[in-house]
């Protein structure tokens, strides 16, 4: 979302004024109605929801128009439209919340009043959601909401759906839990709004070029310093903005001239930016809306996750620097950013505006106060440090963080009710699980080729829907049968040892009586898998269901983590992967490349977006055991770096073929999962490849 709504519609002055007036105001009061919501915290779910949709919906029909005109007629006739039909979705938002108590005593019977207010939001809500992010998005919506009504009765097979009645489907869609004003738009008043505000007011303030600076003076002065400034900055800037489209505009208009001007080619100055921005997507402790459903979703605590997050993300970030210093190195450029500046002068002009609040943010969420509880207080860091700066934020600028808050809020605002109807169709017709079977059914009882099948989902969503929204249909989809996969190796190694639970043992004697011996005691693996091989399909769900409570309970959060943190990076791989990549394609504009070489320069960039969800699968990269993590780190960084340069060709000097396939086995070897002995040698290997390489090298100089 812009700042300024000429970048909206070229209107005339007039007309332009009331949209940005109403805009503001209306801006101003959804986040004053959010803090208040959050601040009280006992208000009811539905309370919030309806008046947030009713709010942030009518902001997004004011400041998002209908459609564009060259005449003045059309522009007021499109002005009119919007007023017109903001009020109506504000009206019927507020009216299913003021008559909820009487349409509980009646059992959920709608009368036409009801009706006309639920088709106005259902309708109004797919249009916002047209608006925001495209047409993708409500055609899935509609396509969910008449599957369950209309033609869920004519398809065959696992998708038979014999159809609910359209008042049932209408009533679930708006007053359920799974519905649009349910759990999911909950997470949006709760918690996103508010993160999203903190970000508003972070800009505001001068927070976001602090961020560049900071980076800059951290790391501009050494070797490739400019390409390592879009990493440090993207990362910090995925705090602020938590888009990485935003992040990249936001940034890149900085650090890619910066890199251009030290040597780096265009596309692949653009590509760094891209994948670095994308990683910020990834970085505690916001992440983007994503992790706030995450916890909903996986009943994990909001803080443990960012805990497990924090490596991962560096990871990933080392990753996209190894290319900028390999590239530095092999083409001669990259210099230092002389013209950085000391760390002393971007801390005193506004450095300190990031990183009391944020620092204040996480010491806050590590004493186990909630993010609802945090926020407020960092936004109130974040208006006292300004004092300490030339931008002091005074009455206006408070006002205008407010509005700009709730300007950035439509996208997520309206994308967490709309997706509602999706979700609330896919648990109403059990869709999920039968295509979470199927994923396990195409896989083969194969974790590697799963993952590979989830990449596939998330791209061909991710060209259409943003980021949140993938991971949301992605999860619902995929993400049980990831965790059984992820699950498998313990329960198999549990059924092997004989401390099967008894219910576990039952089920096995009862569909087959011949293994009661072999479940009386330990078994071979191989007697393992035939025993599981030979289970009835009809019993083996609930064999497993069983056998799983036998498990120790930090094992299954943490494959219940590790299988939705996948999919949440995953989810990201659209940004960075052709055909559209609207992130590289955003950076190319600036940078002046050709769009789509730039969009392959950054998948091939951003590949750690694939290594590290594969540690995800493998490892306890996410188990919150913080030497077994450490360990996993150290050696995926090594790996990284040896599979990098042995496709580049290139580490600190000049790598031969045949050591280059030498250097690739030894980085595959330093990322094999839970081998110490193999991890040790291909880190080794790769060590001495690249020391090596060095010396000879420097011999022949």
């Amino acid at each position: 979302m812009t700042d300024s709504l000429n970048d909206v519609l070229p209107e005339t002055p007039a007309e332009l004024r009331v949209r940005t007036r109403l805009a503001f105001g209306l801006g101003v009061f959804a986040s004053l109605m959010h803090l208040y919501f959050n601040v009280v915290g006992t208000v009811p779910m539905l309370t919030m929801t309806t008046w947030h949709f009713a709010v942030i919906g009518a902001l997004g029909l004011i400041a998002l128009p209908a459609f564009s005109s060259p005449s003045p007629a059309g522009r007021r006739a499109a002005l009119i439209l919007d007023l017109t039909l903001a009020t109506l979705v504000a009206g019927a938002a507020i009216f299913i919340w003021a008559v909820e108590d009487v349409v509980a005593k009646r059992g959920y019977d709608l009368v036409l009043s009801d009706w006309i207010a639920a088709v106005i939001v259902i309708a109004l809500g797919l249009e916002l959601s047209r608006r925001t992010t495209g047409w993708i998005m409500p055609i899935l919506a509609t396509l969910a909401f008449t599957y369950v009504t209309l033609w869920g009765p004519w398809i065959d097979g696992q998708f038979f759906f014999v159809g609910l009645p359209w008042e049932s489907a209408v009533r679930r869609s708006i007053y359920t839990d799974e519905g649009m004003f349910g759990i999911i738009a909950n997470i949006s008043v709760r918690v996103v709004a508010l993160f999203i505000l903190l970000g508003a007011f972070l800009e505001v303030s001068g927070a976001a070029q602090a961020v560049i600076d900071v980076a800059r003076a951290l790391v501009g002065r050494v070797i490739g310093g400019p390409g390592f400034v879009a990493v440090a900055a993207s990362g910090m800037m995925g705090t602020i903005s938590g888009s990485a489209a935003a992040n990249t505009a936001g940034t890149g208009v900085i650090t890619i001239p910066l890199m251009k001007n030290a040597g780096f080619k265009p596309k692949f100055a653009a590509g760094v930016e891209a994948a670095a921005s994308t990683g910020g997507q990834l970085t505690p402790p916001i992440m983007g809306a994503g992790v706030f459903v995450m916890a909903s979703i996986t009943g994990v605590p909001y803080v443990d996750l960012i805990a497990v997050a924090a490596l991962p993300a560096l990871l990933y970030f080392l990753s996209v620097a190894i290319w900028i210093r390999i590239e530095a190195k092999k083409h001669g450029v990259g210099a230092s950013d002389e013209a950085a500046p000391p760390i002393m002068e971007t801390l005193r002009c506004g450095g300190v505006t990031f990183i009391v609040p944020i620092g204040l943010l996480v010491a806050l969420l590590a004493m186990g106060f909630t993010p609802t509880f945090a926020a407020p207080f960092a936004i109130l860091a974040v208006i006292a440090t300004s004092w300490l700066t030339p931008q002091r934020m005074g009455p206006k600028r408070i006002l205008e963080a407010l509005a700009l808050g709730a300007r950035n809020t439509i996208l997520v605002g309206v994308l967490l009710v709309v997706v509602g109807l999706i979700v609330n169709a896919l648990a109403t017709a059990g869709v999920g699980p039968t295509l979470s079977q199927m994923m396990k059914d195409w896989a083969g009882g194969e974790l590697l080729i799963a993952l590979v099948l989830i990449a596939l989902a998330s791209l061909v969503l991710g060209m259409g829907l943003p980021v949140t929204a993938a991971y949301i249909v992605l999860a619902t989809i995929s993400a049980p049968a990831l965790f059984d996969l992820i699950l498998q190796a313990d329960l198999m190694a549990l059924l092997a040892s004989g401390g099967a639970p008894d219910q576990a043992k039952a089920l096995a004697m009862l569909a087959i009586p011949d293994a009661m011996a072999q479940l009386a005691g330990p078994m071979s693996p191989e007697d393992a898998a035939a025993l599981v091989a030979a289970l009835p399909a009809e019993v083996a769900p609930s064999f497993f269901d069983a056998l799983r409570d036998g498990l120790n309970p930090a094992i299954v959060t943490t494959a219940v983590v590790s299988a939705h943190m996948i999919i949440f990076w995953l989810s990201q791989d659209s940004n960075v992967t052709p055909p559209v990549c609207l992130t590289a394609f955003i950076a190319a504009s600036i940078a002046g490349s050709r769009p789509m070489a730039t969009g392959m320069t950054a998948w091939r960039i951003a590949k750690g977006l694939y290594i590290v969800p594969v540690l995800f699968a493998f490892t306890p990269f996410l188990s919150g055991e913080f030497d077994a993590a450490l360990r996993i780190f150290a050696f995926g960084l090594v790996g990284v770096y040896a599979l990098t340069a042995a496709l580049e060709g290139y580490a600190e000097t000049p790598i031969n073929p045949p050591l280059r396939v030498v250097l690739a086995a030894a980085g595959v070897a330093a990322l094999w999962p839970e081998t110490i002995l193999i991890n040790l040698a291909g880190a080794g290997a790769a060590i001495a490849v690249v020391g090596g390489s060095a010396m000879l090298n420097r011999r022949r100089a």
